[in-house]
């Protein structure tokens, strides 16, 4: 396959990757600092024979990603923390549906209106459990310009293949720089499962995945967020059903952990061991290059929900983990539940990436 070289911004980036993947309806509202993703898409999207449209809120732009998904549509919205939590009981609809779709929140500083500019990761629970009930979802952290391309085409994929809603979970340092990427000619792409012409909408399959009756294609779906039969009609006094139907939801995705997991193991053997994801990344390499120490080791994540803890258990060696998030310490909570030595959590707020002098100062805090 060949392939281009670009100097892009992360949000053009991503768009691009959306694009690529084939996209074709986006419904948005415009919020700092993910703005340049919809303004790329508004420009290209029409071009391509796509829909671009700007509701009057992220509810309706939540809502309508959903309804252009049921038509067949690869479909897209993008955001940041005051849309995002606008947009928590939508998701919960998407997962209760089984909707596949994208949606991309590059984070700035919270809570409320906070730090418009700024960078921050402070949406890492909430988009793991911002809406209400149990659910599973798939979340990914680009930490490149790179990145925000190749991953923004792959939270496509995983969407149709396991009707959810993904989430690229990027941040206002990654979505606002520009490097040098190679674009390729063509992304692979996965389509969805069809739905048979006998089978019932809601009626899953041994990977626990119903087929998808789209609209308009001859198939008498019912589409609700009440607890539902496999007719998709509600059942919503049948405890046994809706036990049922919610463990599917969550074990669809939980089940598959280990085929979506997605990072970089480096110095397995070290006792000191880096663990991040999005932006604070950068830092790390920096750190790792400069020290050339072969007793550091890095955990690089880029499937962060659902959380690959079978990666820290390659660390045999292991003494601590530390965690430099730009959060009060969100995932390194995460990471204790699965490791016996000490968990280091690194956290800065205020917009700003850990410094290298900040992380060798926790390395070396560490005796």
């Amino acid at each position: 396959m060949t392939s281009r070289l670009e100097f892009w911004q992360g949000n053009t980036a991503c768009a691009e990757g959306a694009l690529a993947a084939g996209c074709n309806f986006f419904g948005g509202y415009p919020i700092t600092p993910s703005t340049e993703v919809a303004e790329h898409m508004a420009a290209k999207l029409p071009k391509k024979g796509g829909v671009f449209i700007q509701m009057e809120d992220e509810i309706a732009s939540m809502a309508s990603i959903i309804g252009a998904s049921w038509t067949g549509a690869r479909a897209m919205t993008a955001t940041s923390g005051p849309g995002f939590s606008l947009m928590m009981e939508n998701i919960g609809f998407a997962a209760m549906t089984e909707t596949p779709c994208v949606v991309v929140n590059v984070q700035r500083g919270g809570p409320s209106t906070g730090q418009p500019t700024m960078s921050a990761q402070g949406d890492m629970m909430q988009v793991r459990f911002g809406s209400h009930g149990d659910y599973a979802i798939i979340a990914l952290c680009p930490a490149s310009v790179q990145e925000m391309y190749e991953l923004t085409a792959k939270a496509f994929n995983l969407a149709d293949k396991y009707r959810v809603p993904v989430f690229l979970m990027a941040d206002e340092t990654v979505g606002h720089m520009r490097e040098k990427i190679l674009v390729p000619d063509k992304v692979e792409r996965v389509d969805r499962k069809p739905l048979a012409a006998d089978a019932l909408p809601f009626k899953a399959d041994a990977d626990l995945i119903p087929g998808f009756g789209q609209f308009g294609t001859g198939h008498h779906v019912h589409v609700t967020g009440l607890t539902h039969d496999e007719r998709g009609y509600p059942a919503t006094t049948n405890p046994k059903l809706h036990a049922d139907l919610v463990k599917r939801l969550v074990d669809k995705i939980e089940n598959a952990r280990y085929d979506m997991a997605d990072y970089d193991i480096i110095n397995p053997d070290a006792h000191k061991v880096f663990v991040a994801y999005g932006g604070p990344v950068r830092t790390v390499q920096q750190v790792m290059h400069d020290r050339k120490d072969k007793d550091i080791g890095f955990l690089r994540i880029r499937t962060v929900w659902p959380f690959p803890e079978k990666a820290l258990a390659a660390f045999k060696n292991a003494q601590a983990f530390f965690v430099p998030e730009l959060n009060l310490g969100q995932m390194a909570r995460e990471i204790e539940r699965h490791v016996k030595v000490p968990v280091v959590s690194i956290p800065k707020l205020g917009g700003e990436l850990h410094t290298p002098a900040e992380l060798i100062a926790a390395l070396e805090a560490k005796r």
